[in-house]
């Protein structure tokens, strides 16, 4: 058992002190702060211009634009319509010249028209807040026109009231699955990244110990299938600490934002109201998707001689990874579909597509535990022929680069 933890702290710090491994850790964790905080970075290369959201408004009448800076206020709009004294012509050259972000010119005769002038497209949001708040100009003009009051308009344009309701046990309300389906996106992601990166680095890892015939000294002071574990082991702690790190870098940004995002987070990802299960089940999830995928890792892995042959021999791992990840993001919108049902029990699979169902649905009990037993039995049987194939692939050089390798690596295996 000593020999176990030995390699243990050994794959554990070899990876941890890589330039690569702090590399990625660092750059990961300060995009989470620049993506947080890109708001205040846009304002400050803005120079902080208290004209970026004045809309110049050209109205003959004077008689519009008041109507049009109360219509932007009942919208939160940021835009502030002021009223100019400048010719059209001064003020397309203001906008050539940059002092002029947008304006807008409202007439009236058989209706209210408006002409809204920016440098781009993407002038002031394209002016969106602004289209709104002239259809919302047009439909008072034309009240006041008929004669109708204030509150015969309310009326005219109040919504119905309009609810859904699903008969199926395991469905869940529209509001709780909105609040569900930001977590299951983000966690779908973290146990996407984590079974197609950490397993990639332990394939790695054993190909170049071979290459560097590093393997036959470790070999011969420990049994192949104790260092395989042994390493599965050390690189899985590696990857729950940089999800770690990477969740509290994550969390740091959005309070750094100082913005109404980072009080409502945990309502937007869906957080606040999420059973504390539906957490339990995306670390087990992630420790299963990560085993299960690791194990075949390594397998592979020590069929290989060369670090440059790893990426060939782990495609067909790689399409397995990539697939449960399409079956588990088409499935967000349609959790309830027959394919996502029948996927999440199959192994490769359901580390993705069993968890998504878990936190969209209201499903019983018992078929996670089902999923999570049918990947226990799949995770021993490759952990048995994965100990016989590591055993002899480890000893085995020269080219090998077809999956035929694994019956040679198991006859090398039992005849060691």
């Amino acid at each position: 058992m000593h020999s176990f933890w030995i390699i243990f702290k050994q794959a554990f710090l070899t990876k941890a002190r890589t330039k690569s491994f702090i590399a990625t850790t660092v750059i990961v964790a300060a995009s989470f702060f620049l993506v947080a905080n890109l708001s205040n970075i846009i304002a400050l290369f803005d120079g902080g211009s208290e004209d970026a959201d004045v809309l110049h408004v050209l109205d003959e009448s004077g008689q519009l634009t008041p109507l049009l800076q109360e219509q932007l206020a009942a919208v939160d709009s940021p835009v502030q319509a002021m009223p100019t004294e400048m010719s059209e012509t001064e003020l397309r050259e203001g906008i050539s010249e940059g002092t002029i972000e947008a304006y807008i010119e409202l007439t009236q005769a058989q209706g209210l028209a408006a002409r809204y002038v920016t440098e781009s497209a993407n002038g002031m949001g394209s002016g969106a807040d602004v289209e709104q708040a002239v259809q919302s100009m047009q439909t008072v003009l034309a009240a006041d026109e008929i004669g109708l009051s204030q509150a015969e308009v309310s009326q005219l344009f109040s919504p119905a009231s309009f609810e859904r309701e699903a008969v199926a046990v395991s469905s869940k309300s529209e509001e709780e699955l909105n609040q569900a389906r930001g977590l299951v996106y983000v966690l779908i992601l973290l146990i996407y990244v984590a079974v197609i990166y950490y397993p990639n680095m332990i394939a790695m890892e054993v190909a170049n110990e071979k290459s560097s015939r590093v393997m036959e000294i470790l070999i011969s002071s420990v049994s192949p299938v104790k260092h395989m574990f042994a390493k599965i082991a050390g690189i899985g702690m590696l990857g729950i600490l940089q999800m770690l790190i990477f969740g509290t870098a994550g969390y740091f940004a959005i309070k750094s934002a100082g913005t109404d995002l980072a009080g409502g987070i945990t309502g937007v990802f869906g957080f606040s109201d999420l059973k504390i299960s539906t957490f339990l089940f995306a670390f087990l999830f992630f420790l299963l998707g990560y085993f299960l995928y690791a194990v075949l890792a390594a397998l592979l892995g020590s069929l290989v001689s060369r670090t440059e042959d790893v990426q060939q021999l782990m495609l067909p791992m790689m399409f397995l990874v990539i697939i449960a990840s399409f079956i588990a993001f088409s499935g967000i919108a349609m959790p309830e579909a027959t394919y996502v049902t029948v996927a999440s029990y199959i192994p490769f699979f359901a580390p993705l597509v069993m968890f998504l169902r878990v936190g969209m649905l209201d499903i019983p009990l018992w078929e996670p535990l089902l999923s999570i037993a049918i990947m226990l039995v799949t995770i021993g049987v490759l952990g048995t022929i994965g100990a016989r194939v590591y055993r002899g692939g480890v000893l085995m050089y020269g080219p090998s680069q077809s999956l035929k390798d694994i019956r040679k690596a198991i006859r090398l295996g039992d005849n060691k």
